[in-house]
């Protein structure tokens, strides 16, 4: 399976990052072009695929986590200005036909990420 998926977790409490907003972009030139805004479900996953395979290409993308609402939402009291508060996660597709998985580990003062499968 090809194209671009994310899910999210919050490592304090182990479980899925429910209603986290991702914004998705993706570079033209010099600068980054909006494609669409999501929202993870209760299992932390996006409903659908970020990008599909048919329209993944080679090139450079982002993908913006909106960590600090998701921990206000929470109910967590977060450090006035949040030590994180949006990630951007820029990664480059390389081969089209391979599968790109950008999952997300969060809590408020420590962001991961890697490529999954």
């Amino acid at each position: 399976m090809a194209g671009i998926t994310t899910h999210v977790l919050n490592t304090i409490t182990g479980k899925p990052g429910a209603n986290v907003r991702i914004d998705f972009s993706v570079r033209e030139g010099d600068a980054w072009k909006l494609v669409k805004t999501v929202r993870t479900n209760g299992d932390g996953r996006t409903d659908g695929m970020i990008l599909k395979p048919e329209d993944t290409k080679v090139g450079e993308y982002e993908l913006l986590f909106h960590v600090d609402d998701y921990f206000i939402a929470e109910g967590m009291k977060l450090t006035d200005p949040p030590f994180i508060e949006k990630v951007p996660v820029r990664f480059a597709v390389f081969d089209a036909k391979q599968h790109f998985h950008v999952p997300m580990l969060m809590t408020p003062g420590s962001c991961a990420t890697y490529r999954g499968s």
